[in-house]
């Protein structure tokens, strides 16, 4: 008998233990460019490994979730929400024996386009460059072309897919992504953000829990791992044995009324968005300056320019800049050196 990798003897498990319904890795569609299989990993796993040792998963770390440059070290930024999401994809994936490698690798990869800012530098990049411009489209962006100065991390099919359509508050249907795996990032992307971007506003004394209306507490829980363990398992019975990945009646509409109440209270009007128009007109100020200096960009980025535009590459340098290297390039550019020096 042949010796079997371990890569093969993955794949042998995964028939042994998948549900019916989960993709199988097998079954890719594969890479754009042509590859040597590694014979330890699966594309699955190798498309987690590559995303977690990009440049754009690095900079995560310092891109805003809510809060601006929080001073308190213990709010979410674009990194642990990530790593958030993932965690409750897998958990999801596990429990409906689905494909944990896939729903892993585009879970982490979901956000790799965020802006600066959060969804702050999103709506100047529409203003600015297109009002099409989305973060899953730039995420799809960064992986398929930006990485590897434009070589791209060569993702399969799927992943790609599952980042891509990660994105879309409502949950009752039409969720886009081609596979289960990818349609539980969707829901592990909801039930993340809306419950810790809940905890943090608590956090900063936007809100407190009894802000939260009593009917969504008694539906959902009263403390914050409560509400995720309701969703999840309310998530995970609903779909069990089942061709699609859903919510009871109950529940969905309940984690979308608490997401409605979340867009009122913190996203919308709250203290935590103060300086959102200081940040919006950094990020603009920068967007013209390059736009109108393309040669002051880094040499990837100035020659793209050439390629496909300017605004798309001023698009694509803004939005894989950090909060931290965002504020320290407008200082360059815009405050003088010896303002800069002056303490009182």
């Amino acid at each position: 008998m042949e010796n079997l990798t371990v890569r093969d003897m993955f794949l042998q498990r995964e028939h042994g233990f998948l549900s019916e319904y989960a993709f199988l890795t097998e079954n890719t569609r594969g890479r754009d460019h042509p590859y040597v299989p590694c014979v330890n990993r699966t594309e699955f796993q190798r498309d987690r490994d590559r995303i977690i040792h990009s440049k754009a998963f690095r900079r995560l770390m310092h891109k805003t979730q809510v809060f601006l440059l929080p001073k308190d070290e213990h709010y979410r930024t674009r990194m642990t929400h990530t790593l958030e999401v993932a965690q409750i994809a897998r958990i999801i994936c596990r429990a409906l024996r689905l494909n944990e490698d896939l729903c892993e690798a585009a879970a982490l990869g979901h956000d790799l386009g965020h802006t600066p800012f959060g969804h702050a530098g999103e709506d100047v990049m529409r203003r600015c460059f297109d009002p099409s411009f989305a973060h899953y489209k730039q995420s799809l962006r960064v992986v398929e072309f930006l990485e590897h100065d434009g070589e791209g991390l060569n993702l399969t099919w799927e992943v790609r897919d599952g980042i891509v359509n990660h994105s879309g508050g409502d949950l009752r249907g039409g969720h886009g992504a081609s596979t289960l795996e990818g349609v539980a990032v969707k829901f592990a992307d909801k039930i993340a953000y809306i419950n810790h971007d809940i905890d943090d506003a608590i956090r900063g004394g936007i809100i407190c829990q009894e802000d939260i209306p009593k009917e969504l507490r008694r539906t959902l829980g009263e403390t914050h791992s409560g509400r995720i363990n309701t969703m999840v398992t309310d998530l995970i019975d609903a779909s069990t044995d089942s061709p699609e990945i859903k919510m009871s009646d109950e529940i969905c509409e309940a984690t979308m009324e608490l997401r409605r109440f979340l867009f009122d209270n913190v996203y919308l009007n709250s203290e935590a968005k103060a300086e959102e128009s200081k940040a919006k007109e950094l990020l603009a100020r920068l967007y013209d300056y390059y736009y109108t200096h393309p040669e002051k960009m880094p040499e990837f980025y100035f020659k793209n320019a050439e390629r496909e535009g300017i605004g798309r590459s001023v698009c694509d340098y803004i939005s894989s800049m950090t909060d931290r290297y965002a504020i320290d390039k407008y200082k360059e550019l815009f405050i003088p050196v010896a303002w800069q020096r002056v303490s009182y």
